[in-house]
């Protein structure tokens, strides 16, 4: 039997910390203590070799069930869509009308964090409803 293992999703940015603190609000997680020795993560920081500075941030599942999110800093911007994304889970078990009321609600929410709403994808009969949308670098997610 195979055992299970722990993962984190990374996800490339201009602005580590400022994508990190968004991930923070959409799903509930906190940002780790600074390591040992450090009182904030900004001291931590101004240690490092300049080039260095602000080149990555984290933020965890306060719960311990979630995977770590790992922001790092990368020269290029977004160029293409995603071929990974997060599915942010608002809507389980909810259909028609009442699916949709949730995730304009959670819609209404993330854009005051400067989330930008892309298109509600409606049921098929196959798929139910789910809303993509882009977190504050452009990077697509969906409310499902």
């Amino acid at each position: 039997m195979a055992s299970i293992k722990q993962f984190q999703v990374t996800f490339d940015c201009a602005e580590p910390e400022r994508v990190a603190r968004f991930w923070c609000e959409v799903l509930g997680y906190v940002v780790p203590p600074p390591p040992e020795g450090f009182a904030s993560w900004g001291d931590f920081d101004h240690s490092l070799p300049s080039e260095r500075q602000g080149s990555a941030f984290a933020c965890v599942d306060p719960s311990g069930v979630g995977p770590r999110l790992f922001f790092q800093r990368v020269p290029e911007g977004k160029a293409v869509k995603n071929r990974v994304h997060l599915d942010v889970r608002v809507g389980t078990g909810l259909v028609g009308e009442e699916r949709l009321a949730a995730l304009e609600a959670e819609c209404a929410r993330l854009l005051a964090l400067g989330a930008v709403r892309v298109r509600l994808l409606t049921a098929d009969g196959y798929n139910e409803s789910c809303l993509v949308m882009q977190d504050v670098e452009g990077n697509e997610f969906c409310l499902d």
